[in-house]
């Protein structure tokens, strides 16, 4: 039972190629805008049709290239929240949570009920989507969605147009939706913090192709190549070349680093998270660490973030001089900068944080 998609299609800037399979769970799909989030999504909805390939959920064949299936999109009993909504403008409310609903007139007539209640919509019943503030046409959405008792939810980029107190508002508003009725959930977005908090699993896209599908917790912990630590947050990356298994020179940081895995030849970059860099106090030079130079303090709401770039001293015709090269993002604690603050620091990677890239 679940959501079973193989597919390709060729696009103008690019070929999709998605793969992946779900169960009873929330898997998000995390890229940047034009990556082939929305398209994933239309194609399973049947909005889109695939050049080639199958998609199955549960035990429904919805599309498949070889056997000539492609059933519409409202046979695939799919519940799909647009961006936009795409609420009918000519309609009420209540107009619009029936519509698409197969059952008698005192049927709808009940289960409409039941979604204006359920979603907070009382008093609303007669309004048109211009009568309305974006909280209020999303639960309207979600109602119409949910009322067709779905197999399976599809979100695009749901808090999009929604300012910050809303969207952590209406993200609550999913999570209980989700844990309510116990569906598969696709999720699509680029911000990593509501794809975190939202999923079970998380894959990355990139230019069409899902390069992986896994754990939230392991996704963000090893993303495995540039484009996905990218998308998880990470601000710090250096082009590498491998000395040895456990060894890389950082070309944009000038230093050796020893990492805590083995590099295998695929690994490109080298990359570590600003709030993991360790400032420390020590005039040695050796291997992970780094003299910087502060080039700019940013007060963050909780934390101070410093910008630094590396610091070399080299002499030319007898000249003693010092170069700044490869900026670099580091993240604190406001206690802990202020005892560390200075126009210099030296730096030191742990090979415990530092992200191994394709």
């Amino acid at each position: 039972m679940g959501l079973h998609v193989d597919i390709k299609k060729t696009m103008q800037n690019f070929s999709l190629q998605v793969s992946f399979d779900m169960g009873c769970e929330t898997l998000s799909i995390l890229g940047a805008s034009g990556s082939g989030k929305s398209m994933t999504l239309k194609c399973i909805a049947g909005i889109e049709t695939p050049d080639e390939g199958r998609i199955v959920l549960d035990d429904t064949i919805l599309f498949d290239s070889k056997q000539k299936i492609n059933l519409l999109p409202q046979q695939r009993n799919i519940g799909y929240l647009f961006q936009n909504y795409a609420l009918f403008p000519n309609m009420t409310v209540e107009e619009n949570i029936a519509i698409g609903l197969k059952a008698s007139k005192q049927e709808k007539r009940t289960l409409v009920e039941e979604k204006i209640k359920s979603f907070y919509l009382e008093g609303l019943e007669k309004k048109k989507p211009s009568q309305l503030s974006g909280g209020q046409q999303q639960r309207v959405a979600i109602a119409r969605m949910i009322a067709s008792n779905p197999k399976i939810i599809m979100l695009d980029e749901p808090f999009s147009a929604l300012d910050s107190y809303l969207r952590w508002e209406m993200e609550q508003e999913i999570l209980d939706i989700i844990e309510t009725y116990k569906k598969p959930t696709l999720f699509v977005s680029h911000n990593r913090d509501e794809v975190y908090r939202i999923s079970d699993l998380i894959g990355v896209i990139d230019q069409g192709r899902l390069s992986f599908v896994s754990e939230k917790k392991d996704i963000f912990e090893n993303p495995k190549t540039f484009i996905g630590a990218v998308l998880t947050g990470c601000k710090n990356f250096t082009r590498i070349k491998k000395v040895n298994e456990y060894k890389v020179y950082a070309f944009d940081w000038q230093i050796n680093l020893i990492t805590k895995e083995p590099v295998s030849n695929d690994i490109q970059y080298v990359g570590i998270r600003a709030h993991h860099i360790q400032v420390i106090d020590s005039n040695e030079e050796s291997d992970n660490t780094m003299l910087c130079t502060v080039k700019k303090i940013i007060d963050n709401t909780f934390t101070t973030i410093i910008l630094v770039e590396g610091l070399r001293n080299s002499q030319k015709n007898g000249v003693d001089k010092q170069h700044n090269y490869g900026e670099i993002r580091l993240e604190m604690p406001k206690n802990e900068w202020e005892k560390v603050k200075g126009n210099q620091v030296k730096l030191r990677f742990i090979p415990e944080a530092l992200l191994l890239l394709e």
